[in-house]
């Protein structure tokens, strides 16, 4: 079973990759720049650019299920290559903003939504992996750490369940290599509610960088955002925390079933990436 990993430069691409190839499955992976890709020795890498449908034919040459990343640019020219080459099962990166009210309007649910109608409209076998809050956002606090200064919130009290990349890779590779764990939908999450600023808490306490909150106004949040973020997306956050604020987020046991043990713990990401939020 040949396993192409779209994404391959991103942390979970990269990781499902080396995963997949240690555990002695036969894996390609893939990237619209594969000069940049390092998979494991003997791994080979190609080029698959989901914004371009004339890569697809080759890329998916030979294989047998794919780890897709939600682009609905040309989904359905990808589910058309997939059939004819052959592919059987695709495990899609999705997200639980699908599982929001109206997520076909929903400007961080939309694209998501797209590829999984139009996966489950085709007649491939589609696992559905809908992580929520990755706790690599918390990178998003970094440069704060670093100059001394405050963690600007709109919503501190706006709360996720922060969810460890490796998780999310090790529940992906849970779902290709186990026929009868195919075909469903998986809301992943880490293992407890945690606010922003219990986030932000929890990176001090692991980095040693004293570091302060402070709550600023929405429309200051997204002017500060305007030059790394589009609009739109900056509008999507901040009504998601609006709508989560003060609220417990749902926490699942989807990593524990897949993986086979619990979801790693926030802190726990906190102190393998402490060197980030240090001065």
């Amino acid at each position: 079973m040949l396993t192409l990993v779209t994404g391959g430069r991103g942390r979970i691409g990269a990781a499902l990759t080396t995963l997949l190839h240690q555990g002695g499955h036969p894996v390609r992976a893939a990237s619209r720049n594969p000069a940049e890709l390092n998979p494991p020795p003997g791994v080979p890498a190609v080029t698959c650019d989901l914004d371009d449908p004339d890569t697809f034919p080759a890329a998916l040459d030979g294989v047998d299920a794919v780890f897709l990343y939600a682009n609905p640019a040309h989904i359905d020219a990808f589910l058309t290559a997939a059939r004819t080459a052959g592919v059987r099962h695709i495990a899609l990166l999705s997200s639980s903003s699908v599982l929001l009210p109206d997520p076909a309007t929903n400007p961080i649910a939309a694209e998501h939504h797209a590829v999984e109608r139009a996966l489950i409209a085709s007649p491939l076998t589609t696992t559905l992996l809908r992580p929520g809050e990755f706790a690599t956002n918390a990178y998003q606090w970094s440069g704060a750490f670093r100059s001394g200064r405050p963690v600007g919130l709109p919503y501190p009290r706006s709360e996720g369940s922060p969810i460890h990349e490796t998780d999310i890779a090790e529940a992906a590779l849970a779902v290709l290599t186990e026929p009868a764990l195919q075909g469903a939908a998986y809301h992943l999450t880490g293992p407890e509610s945690l606010s922003a600023a219990a986030q932000v808490e929890i990176l001090s306490g692991a980095s040693g960088t004293p570091v302060t909150v402070e709550e600023m106004t929405p429309a200051a949040w997204q002017e500060a955002m305007s030059p790394f973020m589009p609009a739109h997306v900056t509008e999507g956050l901040l009504g998601y925390w609006a709508a989560t604020d003060g609220r417990r987020a749902e926490v699942t046991d989807a990593v524990a079933a897949l993986t086979g043990h619990p979801a790693r713990t926030f802190a726990a990401w906190a102190a393998e990436h402490a060197a980030a939020f240090r001065r």
